[in-house]
């Protein structure tokens, strides 16, 4: 099937970031047990969680007066592992709650969901917003989305973002410079976002960031490679065709 079948023609699509709100849901009902004898465990009341996550799709619909919505979760293989291996390397011990993966494989079956094996949801909300063919909007308080051109409602903040073009490009560009210690990527090492703005001026180029990286002694493909992880892929970065991604290119 056609990713973009799965939008609305006439209605707002809100592209929900199934990971995020789906773990948070899980962490609000995780407890604690003093079994005595210095024996604990802990469990999850999945109804709870379920009953969370339902209430949090309606908030976001009613908020963004709109009844068509798709979750996006990222399940299987990772793509950008094939680019930089240690690629979230940094979570290998980081445990998920109790009954996430059980709590995913229900919402897959109870909601309107998309997932895409190699794809993270951010790369599927990431597609199927910057195709521009049908009306959508983000939901996501992950600051990567920020990279992506439209709308973006932030609820943490109840902030309703319409990013232009340019502004996605530039956050891209800082994000190249700066990488994503959560996610495992490093950027250029001691550069900071304000660091980064001096680097990119008032007219950002991808070349003002390979310079950066020469400079600090590295090299044009150690940039790529770093630029790799930090895009969130656009729908020019996706073959509908053949479901595979065009790595981004320098230019492109």
């Amino acid at each position: 099937m056609n990713i973009l079948q799965a939008l609305s023609d006439t209605k707002t699509t809100l592209l929900i970031d199934g990971d995020l709100y789906l773990y948070q849901a899980c962490v609000a009902v995780e407890e604690e047990v003093d079994w005595g004898d210095d024996i604990w465990s802990l469990y999850c009341d999945i109804g709870k969680a379920k009953e969370i996550f339902k209430s949090r799709l309606e908030s976001f619909c009613e908020r963004l007066d709109t009844d068509e919505y798709l979750v996006c979760f990222t399940v299987g293989d990772n793509f950008r592992k094939t680019v930089l291996p240690d690629y979230k390397g940094n979570r290998k011990k980081t445990r998920k709650p109790v009954g996430y993966k059980a709590l995913v494989e229900w919402a897959i079956k109870e909601f309107p969901c998309h997932v895409q094996d190699t794809l993270e949801a951010d790369d599927i909300m990431g597609i199927l917003q910057s195709a521009k063919v049908k009306p959508t909007a983000i939901v996501s308080d992950d600051k990567d989305m920020k990279t992506i051109p439209g709308k973006l409602y932030r609820p943490m903040s109840d902030e309703l973002l319409h990013i232009k073009d340019t502004e996605a490009d530039t956050y891209f560009l800082t994000q190249c410079l700066t990488g994503d210690s959560t996610d495992g990527y490093a950027g250029l090492k001691g550069i900071g976002p304000k660091t980064a703005e001096k680097i990119l001026g008032p007219h950002p180029t991808w070349e003002l960031v390979a310079q950066a990286y020469t400079k600090a002694g590295l090299t044009r493909e150690d940039a790529i490679v770093q630029s790799r992880c930090a895009r969130i892929l656009r729908w020019c970065d996706w073959d509908e065709t053949t479901e595979t991604i065009n790595l981004w290119e320098p230019g492109r």
